[in-house]
């Protein structure tokens, strides 16, 4: 089915059984997934794809977390099997910080996710998509689902472990739930925990995927193209968008400008509004709503100090050597947020700051400072 000639979009995005693995592999856990808030999740399985060859020793292993809707393919291009391009393709490669001759980079797709490791969209015991019924799944029992992962591919320490924004908090998670596992830490745009702040941008976007007719409580996944909740979605997408980026470049790309075409005073688009367009129409076709609003609850879940004493004794726990740094335009996860890292892992200091206009999304953007920085921890 097609509205003026563009194909309506699918109830999810989420990649399902019998579409083309592309670049991944599988791990099984071999016993349910004991979780935070309680209960089990069974027959849980990570999507991963990897980078270069562990060494003879094991020592080279890089582990790299995706952010919100980010997935286990971090480079390269789009094919079957991956809509598009790595990520974070600029950090990987011949030449570049994790050199795949050198670094044996993994990179799992997160419990909960929706691209190949299980999930809202995945099959539940009965066969019926898990839908409603999948459980928050929190940044620690995220951590307990790789680390599976990490004993089967044999590796016992990782040499770094790397993340920005939702990956940051998980890499965080790694070197205080597991501190003899990490032996560098790499922090980005991330908080120790998540603020009310930063609950609050998340809440209009779950009340949008909430809202929209197509949303069914959460099990919408059978439901044929057009008729899942890809509107709530998009405008979830939009209000992200807003907060990954800075007031001034929106400014100095659009200013006040009228997209190519259109009169806004005549129901047309400011170009503004045309490039959130953009990006909503993107998402929906690539990520699964569902999937969306547990990983969001993940984040507001985020504290690094629950039920270790408070967030200076959760810091205190990191052994790895640690570098950390934010983004000066940052109006997601501010600066003073890695500020408090820094002063509560041991040596983690000084803050190390990426100028960027780009707002939170600087570390993706800024690949060429992103890499200068982890080659520095790896050569420490």
């Amino acid at each position: 089915m097609t509205t003026l000639g563009t194909p309506l979009p699918p109830a999810t995005g989420a990649w399902r059984e019998g579409d083309d693995p592309g670049r991944r592999q599988w791990v099984v856990l071999p016993a349910p997934l004991e979780l935070e808030a309680g209960g089990a999740l069974p027959d849980v399985r990570i999507a991963y794809e990897t980078w270069g060859v562990l060494n003879a020793d094991a020592s080279n292993a890089v582990l790299v977390l995706h952010a919100l809707t980010g997935d286990s393919h971090v480079s390269g291009p789009a094919v079957p099997g991956h809509p598009t391009p790595g990520w974070w393709d600029a950090l990987i490669g011949p030449g570049r910080a994790l050199d795949p001759a050198r670094w044996f980079v993994v990179a799992p797709n997160i419990v909960g996710g929706c691209q190949g490791s299980t999930g809202p969209a995945s099959p539940g015991p009965d066969g019926r998509p898990w839908g409603s019924r999948f459980p928050l799944v929190t940044a620690r029992d995220a951590v307990a689902a790789e680390r599976v992962l990490a004993d089967a591919l044999g590796v016992d320490a990782w040499a770094l472990v790397i993340g920005g924004s939702m990956g940051g908090m998980r890499a965080l998670e790694w070197a205080a739930t597991e501190p003899d596992r990490v032996t560098r830490l790499c922090l980005l745009a991330c908080p120790a925990a998540t603020t009310a702040d930063q609950i609050g941008w998340a809440a209009p976007q779950l009340a949008a995927i909430r809202d929209d007719p197509g949303w069914c409580g959460g099990d919408y996944h059978d439901a044929p193209p057009g008729q899942g909740p890809h509107r709530g979605l998009g405008v979830a997408r939009r209000i992200a968008h807003l907060s990954y980026r800075s007031a001034f470049e929106l400014g100095e790309r659009f200013g006040r400008d009228a997209q190519y075409g259109e009169d806004p005073w005549r129901g047309g688009r400011y170009a503004v509004e045309s490039y959130l367009d953009h990006h909503a129409g993107k998402l929906v076709r690539r990520f699964d709503a569902m999937s969306y609003v547990r990983l969001t609850e993940l984040m507001n879940a985020h504290d690094v100090g629950r039920g270790r004493g408070g967030t200076a004794a959760g810091l205190a726990r990191v052994t790895a050597r640690t570098l950390v740094a934010g983004i000066s335009s940052d109006r997601l996860y501010p600066l003073e947020q890695q500020a408090e890292l820094v002063a509560g892992i041991p040596g983690a200091g000084p803050l190390r700051v990426i100028d960027s206009p780009y707002g939170h999304d600087g570390f993706l953007i800024e690949a060429g400072a992103v890499g200068a920085l982890v080659t520095e921890l790896l050569d420490r």
